[in-house]
């Protein structure tokens, strides 16, 4: 079924000859089909129209995420080019998101613009596990390396959340769901303002009976169910005119039962254990726009918090793990509009980072790190329908020195003919995880992993907007990439004090393929999106026996097409079809992962004005398939919901 699927997408996208839209997720516009324009946030860190930006960026919006009803953020992101996601069993379990073929942890996740990521997790990146959809109002996906920018991590792209945001006018918004395996959940938004106050609070509550971490189809028969906690915060209080101060903060509280390997065979099998991970993002600043609003002047703290416990249950309770990372930032950024056309954006920023972990109570690992950072960026437009934009970047680490990271791209817009040419070329560095550096399986000797990589593409407007196409072609190469490596005796240099193993700066990747997308609206009530990516990731190390293959989970095949139809008495119906395809679950690419496709249906009727009904089956057809070897992920199932806005 995945291959005929695969074939019947690509002889329909071929039809188009060219064909991914950098935001295939936006509407367009009734009437005469032409788009309202698209405003990014992500790509120049300050709003910027999506005609001038030369990057590849999907954007979703309050509009998408709803009529897509879904409740993780990670399935979401896997309907979006080029994104692949990886889950260990049921919603709530450990999730990475990998962009273009990186690694998880080259992947920088931002709430409301906040750089999320734990540094007690061995590769120091964000678990994706905990984030639900909630009161997140708009995705942006950034693809390609974007350090420039957003510093370190960001080699495979960036994920952006933003939540709802402050109103004008008082805006209530509540939903409730329920459905398959006791599945429930509640979430609800109050904004408004008052005087020269604007604010927005939300709030949100998810449970789940869950189905076996450990693959039902391979002998799991223990649900293990998952709950969360969320809240969500954004205020704005206008001094005068020029001056103001803004508060944001995000919360999640998350239990989830995991399958493990227990005693006395050891292998993996159902477990009665509990993870638990409390999530706190925080951010206050203040904001100045001089000369007339020309200099707008940006002073913040940011502050994340992540506290993660392994408890097993069976017995007297027993802790088995403990992780607790900390981020502090302190940055500055000013956006200067030279002239018309012209914009320079500059920012400073001090990241000091804490972890500390530890297993079954044994003295627990701790360290720090600190990391200066100056950038500075520049857009140009010197003709009409060119835009040019280049930067540079320099970190300064106080473990392993500096790095520096450039950045250039370029957007030319031919209006004559509805189309637009768009290329880039960036520079990508992750620092080394405080695990990687100061734990008992630490090497502080480690250098930063680099990337430099590439895109060009092609997006072209046909019949008055109602139908676009694109096409990108990507490639990255990646080097000094950190990996685990063994000590056999006699154990010296980086291998001294270090029987279990250290971390080096030893391997080497490169990612390269195509995105290809389409979006139709023959008429207003009906549209259709799809994409495919191809991604080649793999292992270039020199001499190593794996030199030449697929890196670890990375399918080389992905297709997802949407079909929404808006009926004439308010009834929206919608379908959306996912294919991923094999990839494999170790190195030397003697396991694989099988590929699989996935058909989900969804139904939304308006009772009023300011009530909704709405419901939706996942995995129509049963599919049996796992994203980790031994996995288990959900079948089919049902959900019923209602929402309320005021």
């Amino acid at each position: 079924m995945p291959d005929a699927f695969l074939k019947y997408t690509l002889s329909t996208l071929a039809v188009c000859a060219c064909v991914s839209t950098p935001a295939f997720a936006q509407d367009i516009a009734a009437g005469a089909g032409a788009r309202e324009p698209v405003i990014v946030v992500t790509a120049n860190r300050t709003a910027q129209s999506l005609d001038k930006v030369g990057q590849s960026i999907t954007v979703l919006d309050s509009a998408e995420i709803e009529r897509r009803q879904t409740q993780a953020v990670a399935d979401i992101l896997r309907t979006v080019p080029g994104v692949t996601i990886v889950r260990n069993g049921g919603i709530g379990t450990s999730t990475s998101v990998s962009i273009r073929g990186a690694e998880s942890d080259q992947t920088v996740a931002l709430v409301d613009g906040i750089k999320l990521n734990d540094p007690s997790s061995p590769g120091g990146g964000f678990n994706f596990g905990n984030l639900l959809v909630g009161n997140i109002d708009r995705i942006e996906v950034l693809r390609g390396p974007s350090s420039v920018l957003w510093g370190s991590q960001a080699i495979g792209g960036v994920v952006n959340m933003i939540t709802r945001q402050p109103t004008e006018r008082l805006s209530v918004n509540l939903r409730g769901e329920y459905g398959y395996r006791d599945t429930g959940q509640l979430v609800g938004n109050v904004s408004g303002k008052a005087g020269p106050l604007s604010a927005s609070i939300g709030a949100g509550y998810f449970r789940t009976d869950g189905i076996s971490a450990f693959s039902e189809a391979r002998g799991g028969t223990e649900k293990d169910g998952y709950r969360n906690y969320g809240a969500n915060g954004n205020f704005n209080l206008a001094l005068t005119d020029w001056l103001s101060v803004d508060a944001r903060g995000w919360y999640s509280e998350g239990r989830v039962n995991i399958d493990g390997f227990p005693p006395p065979s050891f292998a993996f099998g159902d477990v009665n254990e509990e993870s638990r991970t409390r999530e706190f993002v925080g951010y206050t600043g203040i904001n100045a726009a001089l000369f007339d609003g020309r200099f707008r002047n940006r002073l913040g703290y940011a502050y994340t918090d992540t506290r993660r416990r392994s408890i097993a249950l069976d017995g007297v309770p027993s802790e088995t793990f403990a992780g607790h990372g900390r981020n502090e930032r302190i940055e500055y950024q000013g956006i200067f509009d030279i002239a018309e056309g012209w914009q320079l954006t500059g920012g400073l920023e001090r990241e000091t980072s804490r972890f500390s972990s530890s297993s079954f109570g044994a003295v627990p690992s701790i360290g720090r790190a600190r990391i200066d950072s100056v950038y500075a960026q520049l857009v140009a437009s010197p003709v009409r329908s060119l835009t040019l934009t280049g930067g540079v970047r320099h970190d300064d680490h106080n473990r392993f020195g500096g790095a520096t990271t450039l950045g250039a791209s370029g957007v030319y817009a031919i209006a004559a003919t509805g189309t637009t040419l768009r290329a880039s070329y960036a520079e990508g560095f992750k620092a080394p995880s405080l695990f990687q550096l100061q734990s008992d399986f630490g090497n502080r000797l480690l250098s930063p992993e680099r990337s430099k990589g590439w895109d060009a593409g092609i997006t072209q407007d046909l019949v008055e907007g109602r139908l676009q196409a694109s096409a990108t072609y990507f490639r990255r190469d990646s080097d000094d990439l950190i990996i685990f490596i063994s000590c056999p005796l006699p154990r010296t240099g980086i291998c001294a004090g270090r029987p279990s193993g250290t971390y080096d700066n030893v391997s080497k990747a490169r990612a390269e393929g195509v995105e290809i997308g389409l979006m139709m609206q023959p008429v207003d009530a009906l549209r259709l999106q799809a994409n495919y990516t191809y991604t080649d990731a793999t292992n270039r190390s020199p001499g190593n026996v794996n030199f030449g293959r697929q890196l670890v989970r990375r399918p080389q095949h992905s297709v997802t097409a949407l079909l929404d139809y808006r009926w004439s008495f308010g009834l929206e119906t919608g379908i959306t079809l996912t294919h991923v395809g094999t990839s494999f679950d170790n190195a030397n690419n003697s396991r694989k992962v099988e590929g699989y496709v996935l058909a989900d249906l969804r139904a939304a009727f308006p009772i009023t004005d300011r009530i909704e009904l709405y419901g939706r089956i996942e995995n129509l057809f049963d599919e049996r398939y796992e994203t980790v070897f031994r996995y288990g992920t959900p079948g089919r199932a049902g959900y019923v919901g209602v929402r309320l806005s005021y």
